[in-house]
């Protein structure tokens, strides 16, 4: 099994489910997703615009947001500490060099 496909359907019911819960979760902070994870919101908006070839950037960040960028920012981001960021460079160090 661990070299089974998700055919295009689940992937995408999935993939919009992640953005519902990520719209929700708001206070789900990228600098704290990029700590744990190596990716964020942002990740996901160049992924998608680098699948779709068409979008820019800003376009594909709504898309992920489920708003502008800038008003999800004024309305949600707060200012990162030094430990976040601190994280969260340790953590992005341990992506893929093609990341």
């Amino acid at each position: 099994m661990a070299g089974t496909i998700l055919n295009d359907a689940v992937a995408a019911t999935a993939f919009r489910r992640l953005l519902e819960h990520l719209r929700h979760r708001t206070d789900a902070q990228n600098v704290d997703l990029m700590g744990l994870a190596g990716f964020c919101r942002n990740c996901l908006a160049d992924w998608v615009a680098e699948a779709d070839g068409g979008l820019s950037r800003d376009e594909a960040r709504e898309i992920i947001y489920g708003m502008p960028f800038a008003e999800w920012k004024a309305k949600h981001q707060g200012e990162a500490t030094q430990e976040q960021l601190d994280r969260m460079k340790e953590s992005v160090a341990k992506n893929a060099p093609n990341h």
